[in-house]
């Protein structure tokens, strides 16, 4: 029976890698399809959000069938907990890619923010994208130097989304109220991302070391 227990603990762990690539290329394919206008890959964003969603909903549910079959306790009872919440986090995070790839289908054939603010959104989308990849490799490894950088990169993205606000609000914003309201959402979804991201970083931390603090650089 605890080699079956354990085998299904490496389960939970696997699939939560699976979501996170899934995530990652959701990530990928909105910044692209936001930067480049591409109304064919917003779509595809858009369609397969319901990939993450199920694959969020079946890991759940071997995750509460672990739990009512299993009752585990002390570390195998917080990886069970942390792999729910996990999962939840990156189904959010798959939501903020189609939120963002939803901005593009809707404002095709035009970009979705002025020429002035593109350069700003292209290294948010990147920085984004460099998270979900090393989210996944946190997830496969567990090695907590990942969970800073990914604090680092939330960090640069924080100060980013400030400077769009100072953008919008300022006195020589040209933007019409539409692009107001593109550039503070888009802002926003990019923002929510990266938080998602540092917390399932700080339960990967906590299951890893049993310390909540992820370190500052």
């Amino acid at each position: 029976m605890r080699e079956v227990f354990q085998q299904e603990l490496r389960e939970v762990q696997e699939r939560l890698v699976e979501i996170a690539t899934l995530v990652a290329v959701s990530i990928d394919n909105a910044t692209r399809a936001f930067n480049d206008s591409n109304v064919s890959l917003a779509e595809t964003v858009i369609a397969d959000d319901e990939k993450i969603d199920v694959a969020a909903l079946e890991l759940d549910e071997l995750a509460i069938n672990i739990l009512a079959r299993q009752q585990p306790v002390a570390r195998d009872l917080r990886i069970v907990v942390s792999a729910l919440r996990i999962s939840a986090s990156l189904e959010r995070m798959g939501d903020m890619s189609e939120h963002i790839a939803q901005l593009a289908r809707y404002r095709f054939p035009d970009k979705v923010v002025p020429k002035s603010l593109r350069g700003t959104f292209s290294e948010l989308g990147a920085l984004d994208v460099a998270i979900a990849n090393k989210l996944v490799e946190l997830l496969t490894t567990e090695d907590t130097r990942l969970a800073e950088e990914i604090r680092n990169d939330d960090d640069r993205i924080d100060a980013l989304h400030l400077s769009v606000f100072d953008k919008v609000l300022g006195e020589t914003w040209k933007g019409a109220a539409v692009d107001t309201v593109d550039a503070t959402l888009a802002s926003r979804y990019h923002e929510r991302f990266a938080d998602h991201a540092v917390s399932i970083a700080k339960k990967v931390q906590y299951l890893a070391t049993g310390d909540w603090h992820v370190p500052s650089a």
